[in-house]
C-alpha cells in the first residue's frame, strides 16, 4: 500500500509451452489470497503465458477472483490430453521431442506439407471460444479494467507486435502460440504472425507505458525458464535443455535491464522525480528444471503436477511480501 492507495501490480507470464500450467496455478494462488492494497493495472502473456492473461483477466473483469480461477481451471482441463487417442498422441509427440533433443537426425516436415497441423490449432481456438466471449472483449475494457496484453512477431515486418485490450481476439491468441515448426503463421491485418517467443517473451514494455495514474509500482514475473543453473551441460540433452532455457529468457532480461537501469537514474538524481518513479521488479520463478521436451506433454498428471508447483511458488511468494 502506498500513500496515494493500493500499490499498482503488472503481472507478466512468460510463454513456454505446457509449462504454463505453472503459471495457471501462480495465478490461482495469488488471486485465491489476494490482499487489497494491491490493485492489478495489467496482464501480459505470450505463448501459453497468453492462455493464462486472458483467463484470468476474462474471469476478473467478467466477474471476481473465483471466476478467473475457475477459467483457469477449465482452459487446462480443456488442453490437457484427455482421451485413450490423444494420450497415444501426445506420447508420440513428447517422445520425438526427446528424440531430437538429443541430437538424432530426424525428418523434418513443413506444417504446410502435412495434413492435421491446423486440427491442433483449430481445438485452441474452440478451447478459447468455449469459455471466452470475445464479441464482449471491447466492452470490458474500460478505465477500471487492467491492461491485457498478448505477444506476438510480426514475422513480414520482422518486429515485435502486441495486442493490446480490445484488439485481442482469437487469431492474436493464435499467433502467439503459433510454433513455427508446429503450426501454419497466422494472418492478422494482412500480415503474417509466428509465436511470441521469439520476441517479447513476456511483453513488459506495453505494461509500463500507460498513463501515469496506471504505470505499476511493482511487476511480477512468472518465469518459466529458469536463469540460474549449478554445473556444466555435457551431454547433447542438457546442452539443448540450457539453450532452450537461455533463448526464452534473452527478451525477458533485456527488457528488465531497460527498467533496473531507469530504476538507477532515479536513485542517481539524473531524472526528474515529477516525471518518473521507479518499479519494483519481483520474479515468481519456477525454480525447477525439467526437459525441455517436457513443454509439448499436455498429460494431466504432469499439467496437475505443473500447477500444484504453482499454487507453491504463490504462497511463497505472498509470504515474502509479508515478511
Amino acid at each position: 500500500m502506498t500513500d496515494d492507495g493500493p500499490t499498482r501490480v503488472a503481472i507478466a507470464c512468460q510463454g513456454g509451452g505446457s509449462h504454463t500450467a505453472f503459471t495457471a496455478g501462480v495465478l490461482k494462488g495469488l488471486l485465491r489470497e489476494w490482499d487489497d492494497s494491491y490493485e492489478l493495472v495489467g496482464i501480459s502473456g505470450t505463448s501459453g503465458g497468453a492462455f493464462n492473461a486472458l483467463a484470468a483477466w476474462y474471469g476478473l473483469v467478467t466477474a471476481d477472483e473465483e471466476t478467473a480461477i475457475e477459467l483457469l481451471d477449465a482452459v487446462w482441463e480443456d488442453l490437457s490430453a484427455s482421451g485413450f487417442s490423444n494420450q497415444m498422441m501426445n506420447k508420440f509427440v513428447v517422445q520425438l521431442s526427446q528424440l531430437q533433443s538429443t541430437g538424432i537426425p530426424m525428418l523434418q516436415v513443413s506444417p504446410y506439407d502435412i495434413p492435421g497441423p491446423e486440427a491442433g490449432k483449430d481445438e485452441i481456438r474452440e478451447t478459447l471460444e468455449r469459455h471466452i466471449d470475445f464479441e464482449t472483449v471491447p466492452d470490458l475494457c474500460d478505465r477500471e479494467a487492467p491492461e491485457l496484453v498478448v505477444g506476438t512477431v510480426n514475422i513480414n515486418a520482422g518486429v515485435f507486435e502486441t495486442f493490446t485490450n480490445e484488439d485481442v481476439t482469437p487469431e492474436a491468441v493464435l499467433a502467439s502460440a503459433a510454433v513455427p515448426a508446429m503450426f501454419e503463421a497466422v494472418e492478422i491485418d494482412g500480415h503474417y504472425h509466428w509465436d511470441g517467443l521469439f520476441s517479447q517473451n513476456p511483453p513488459i514494455d506495453d505494461l509500463m507505458t500507460v498513463g501515469a495514474d496506471r504505470k505499476p509500482d511493482e511487476l511480477w514475473i512468472i518465469q518459466i525458464n529458469p536463469q540460474e543453473t549449478e554445473g556444466e551441460p555435457t551431454s547433447l540433452a542438457e546442452i539443448a535443455n540450457r539453450r532452450n532455457e537461455l533463448s526464452g529468457n534473452i527478451s525477458l532480461n533485456q527488457e528488465l535491464r531497460v527498467i533496473e537501469r531507469v530504476n538507477d537514474w532515479i536513485d542517481e538524481g539524473h531524472l526528474p522525480e515529477s516525471g518518473f518513479s521507479k518499479t519494483e521488479i519481483r520474479r515468481i520463478p519456477m525454480g525447477k528444471h525439467y526437459d525441455s521436451s517436457t513443454k509439448v506433454d499436455r498429460d494431466p498428471s504432469f499439467l496437475t503436477e505443473l500447477m500444484e508447483l504453482g499454487e507453491q511458488r504463490a504462497g511463497e511468494f505472498q509470504a515474502s511480501l509479508e515478511a
